[in-house]
């Protein structure tokens, strides 16, 4: 929405280029992806899944911030049952498109809610204090009845065997595992893609930006204290890329230490320090230039 238009939508030659924008980063963000997926890291790269999910909600960026809820609310309600079927159907299929569409680490048809909802809460004037309260509060809500109403299921003895599950994330995507989602509707475990699970991880994505906004509100000088964070975050598709390249090389080189603590420190400290010093000079990110001037050729739109 920042590029086609956050409060009002652009329209004529404008919107038809903010429109081509948008298309040709989720062109390249399916493109990256695949190329940082060939690194053999074995993380689930997002980038393509966010490529998709891009050009899937792209046609909803005129509605208002109401539609926009409804929607993310009927496809948070509606897709997750889609996907069980279509694994319980063909739980084998290999297609690219079906994994990323369906059966991939980050499905397109249960992340889509998520998007959507984001759209939603863009489209809102979130310059007031009590804006900030009312989404957190809305965000509360959503997670109560998301993680809530997942342990009022599991204290079911109908779904109890499915509390094995719950520690089995990684267990949800072996194709011979496709007719336990159906049965495990009800969890809402990371990535378990129910409706409970989007419902209360888009809850608790609220609370955390209503409290970031809520702290900068109350204590104006905590932007510079916490001025790495927001320089990463400007960059974000940078600090993304050279995480995976990093993890990359460390395998190389054999000295990759999976769920270190010391690993994990090293990244923050080494991509903060990056981004702060690069932003000392520049102010965007290399990987957002350059996706920029790619996304520039939508200005021959007429």
């Amino acid at each position: 929405l920042l590029i086609t238009g956050r409060k009002a939508p652009k329209s004529g030659i404008a919107g038809r280029q903010a429109i081509a924008r948008v298309a040709i980063r989720a062109l390249v963000l399916l493109a990256l992806g695949s190329i940082l997926g060939c690194l053999g890291t074995q993380v689930e790269v997002i980038l393509e899944y966010y490529g998709i999910c891009f050009l899937l909600v792209l046609p909803l960026h005129r509605l208002s911030a109401y539609q926009l809820g409804l929607i993310a609310a009927a496809t948070a309600l509606v897709l997750p049952q889609v996907r069980s079927s279509l694994l319980s159907v063909a739980p084998n299929l290999l297609d690219p498109v079906f994994n990323l569409m369906v059966n991939g680490y980050y499905p397109a048809v249960t992340w889509v809610p998520f998007l959507i909802a984001g759209m939603a809460i863009a489209r809102l004037n979130l310059n007031t204090l009590a804006a900030h309260w009312r989404l957190g509060l809305a965000g509360v809500a959503l997670a109560v009845l998301g993680h809530g109403g997942s342990l009022l299921a599991l204290s079911s003895r109908a779904l109890t065997e499915t509390s094995l599950w719950w520690s089995d994330v990684d267990g949800a995507f072996e194709p011979s595992k496709s007719s336990f989602i159906v049965k495990s509707s009800w969890i809402a475990a990371p990535h378990s893609e129910t409706t409970l699970s989007i419902v209360g991880s888009t809850g608790c994505a609220m609370i955390i930006l209503a409290a970031c906004m809520l702290a900068v509100d109350a204590l104006p000088r905590l932007r510079k204290l916490v001025w790495p964070i927001i320089a990463v975050g400007s960059m974000s598709l940078t600090a993304y890329v050279l995480h995976i390249a990093g993890i990359a090389y460390l395998m190389k080189i054999n000295i990759f230490k999976d769920e270190s603590l010391s690993t994990l420190f090293g990244f923050v400290v080494v991509i903060s320090t990056f981004a702060v010093l690069w932003l000392r000079v520049f102010q965007r990110g290399p990987m957002e230039v350059l996706m920029g001037r790619v996304a520039d050729l939508a200005r021959h739109i007429r």
